[in-house]
């Protein structure tokens, strides 16, 4: 056998100089806003997240309770501000939103234990955001900038609405006293427009950073483009969300102490449930 016609290797891969950039180009871009595949999804499955949400909660109580009391503690802020700044009351709520995402990502990281078959851990959920703090920080810079924006523009609302700001006392009645009728649909609408803002960003934004190497703007996109195409079911998600958190804000804000946890868990299930591996 000549030279020429020698037999070649098959476990030997040619190399190409330019295989390797154009093969890391190619990776770069599976994991890109509008390339992660989303599954469709049914008007049920928002209730299964609960359901899963309350099995994650129930086989780790402990620390859903740790996370419970936080969720309870924001709450009593609120109340306070409420009764002493009510004008600051919608920017407060915006903190809920901001704050919320962040304190939930250690309950992200219990489910996701739980998902692998792993044993979970207060000192690792605590540290769940240690390997990401970069795209953290960014992600938290745009609900912070859009927090401050919403409370400027429920500061305007109560100064065209009022001669000077409103002794409300910290009452509800007052605050929905007939009279303040067009202040009130005003100061809920800001507040519906930033609040469903925010929600379409970030509903899966934070546990898709925790569980893929994506970036904040990519997992904001695939999040926005989620609330986009799967409009319907996201809006049962976010209003079971706003149900839930009223119902647990009744009772001294008590509530919080499971239903924030299980939402939180939930919130791992939703993503889990919305974005293909």
């Amino acid at each position: 056998m000549r030279p020429s016609e020698a037999p070649v290797d098959p476990n030997t891969e040619a190399t190409d100089p330019e295989a390797a950039p154009e093969a890391a180009a190619v990776d770069t871009e599976a994991i890109s806003a509008f390339s992660l595949r989303l599954h469709p999804l049914s008007y049920a499955q928002p209730f299964q997240w609960l359901q899963a949400g309350m099995r994650d909660f129930l086989r780790q109580p402990v620390i859903g309770a740790f996370y419970g009391c936080l969720f309870m503690a924001m709450g009593w802020l609120l109340l306070t501000v409420y009764r002493h700044a009510p004008a600051y009351l919608l920017a407060l709520s915006a903190g809920f939103l901001l704050m919320g995402p962040f304190l939930g990502m250690g309950l992200y990281q219990v489910s996701m234990r739980l998902q692998r078959g792993e044993r979970p851990d207060l000192g690792d959920s605590l540290t769940a955001w240690d390997s990401h703090m970069g795209q953290m920080a960014i992600f938290g810079g745009v609900l912070l900038i859009l927090e401050m924006i919403w409370a400027r523009a429920s500061l305007i609302v109560f100064a065209v609405s009022f001669d000077g700001m409103p002794d409300l006392g910290g009452s509800i009645e007052k605050f929905l006293d007939p009279e303040n009728l067009g202040f009130v649909i005003a100061y809920l609408g800001v507040g519906a427009l930033f609040a469903g803002l925010i929600f379409a960003i970030s509903v899966i934004s934070i546990p898709m950073m925790l569980d893929k190497q994506v970036d904040a703007i990519t997992a904001a996109l695939t999040s926005l483009r989620l609330v986009l195409t799967q409009t319907g079911v996201m809006l049962l998600w976010g209003a079971l969300i706003t149900l839930l958190v009223i119902v647990a804000m009744l009772p001294g804000f008590a509530g919080l102490l499971v239903i924030g946890p299980v939402l939180g868990h939930a919130s791992w299930h939703a993503y889990r449930a919305s974005v293909a591996d």
